[in-house]
C-alpha cells in the first residue's frame, strides 16, 4: 500500500511511526508526508496554483532534503491512498475549508486518479492549553473535538461521502479510559504514547487489520506496556465505531 499525506506537521505526527507498525505486520506500506508546518487547506491550494516546490518529503516517517511540490509528489508514484486535512486551529471552523478542499480533491483526481481520498480528522487540544482557551475560547478539549468532527464530516460528505481516519476520535477514547501524555506541547502529539496512537489508527482504518497483536515498540521516548495494551483498546474502539456511525 503506498499512502500520500497532504497535511502539515499533524500528519508528521499520524505517519511518524505507521511504516514500522505495518513491518510489524509484514504489511507492505509506504507512507509519504508532504510537510508545511502549519499548513493549512487555502496555503495548500495557493502552492497548487503556482506549482510551488514548497513540502518537505517526508518518508516512511523520516526527514529528507528535498523539496516537492504537490503535484511532484501525486505523479511521483501510484498511490493508493492520498488524505487531506485542514490546520488544526482552523479544523473546527467549517467554512474555513471551503472552496480550497474541493479545488484540492479535483486536483488530485486529475493527478492521481487511481487513488482513493480519504479525510484526516486532526486532534483537539490539551485540557488547559492556552492555544484552546485563549485563542480558541474553549474551556473544554472535548467542545473543540466536537466541532472538529462536525466540520470533517460535513466536508467528507460534501465531497461524495469520502472515508475519515478517526485520529481525533482515538485520542478520546484514550483520555475517556483515564491515558494523559498525549500531547507534547499541548497541541502536537507527543513523541512516544500520542504518535503511536495516531500510527495505529491510520494503519487499523487503511489497512482493515487489528493493531492487537502487532509488536511494535521502537520509539522515541518510553512508553509503558500496560499503557500501550490500553491505547490498542482506545484505537479498535474508535475505528469501530467511527465505520458504525
Amino acid at each position: 500500500m503506498k499512502i500520500l499525506a497532504i497535511g502539515n506537521s499533524f500528519s508528521q505526527d499520524a505517519t511518524r511511526y505507521l511504516h514500522q507498525i505495518a513491518r510489524c505486520d509484514n504489511v507492505d506500506l509506504t507512507v509519504v508526508n508532504l510537510y508545511i508546518g502549519g499548513c493549512s487547506l487555502e496555503r495548500h491550494y495557493n502552492n497548487i496554483l503556482k506549482n510551488e516546490k514548497a513540502y518537505e518529503y517526508e518518508l516512511n516517517g523520516r526527514r529528507t532534503s528535498d523539496l516537492v511540490s504537490i503535484r511532484h509528489a501525486l505523479e511521483s508514484d501510484k498511490w493508493d491512498v492520498v488524505t487531506m486535512q485542514q490546520v488544526s486551529h482552523s479544523s473546527v471552523n467549517y467554512d474555513s475549508y471551503n472552496p480550497y478542499i474541493k479545488h484540492l480533491s479535483d486536483y488530485i483526481k486529475k493527478y492521481a486518479p487511481q487513488a482513493a481520498q480519504i479525510i484526516h480528522q486532526t486532534w483537539a487540544y490539551e485540557q488547559g492549553s492556552q492555544r484552546l482557551n485563549v485563542e480558541l475560547g474553549y474551556k473544554d478539549q472535548y467542545d473543540m473535538f466536537s466541532d472538529l468532527k462536525k466540520s470533517y464530516s460535513q466536508v467528507a460528505e460534501d465531497l461524495g461521502g469520502l472515508r475519515i481516519i478517526p485520529s481525533g476520535e482515538a485520542f478520546q477514547y484514550a483520555i475517556k479510559s483515564g491515558i494523559t501524555n498525549l500531547h507534547r506541547d499541548t497541541f502536537h502529539a507527543s513523541l512516544g504514547l500520542g504518535r503511536y496512537i495516531l500510527g495505529a489508527v491510520w494503519y487499523e482504518t487503511l489497512t482493515g487489520n487489528s493493531i492487537e497483536n502487532n509488536t511494535f515498540i521502537d520509539f522515541d521516548e518510553p512508553v509503558d506496556e500496560n499503557i500501550i495494551k490500553n491505547a490498542k483498546k482506545c484505537v479498535s474502539e474508535a475505528v469501530k465505531n467511527h465505520i458504525n456511525l
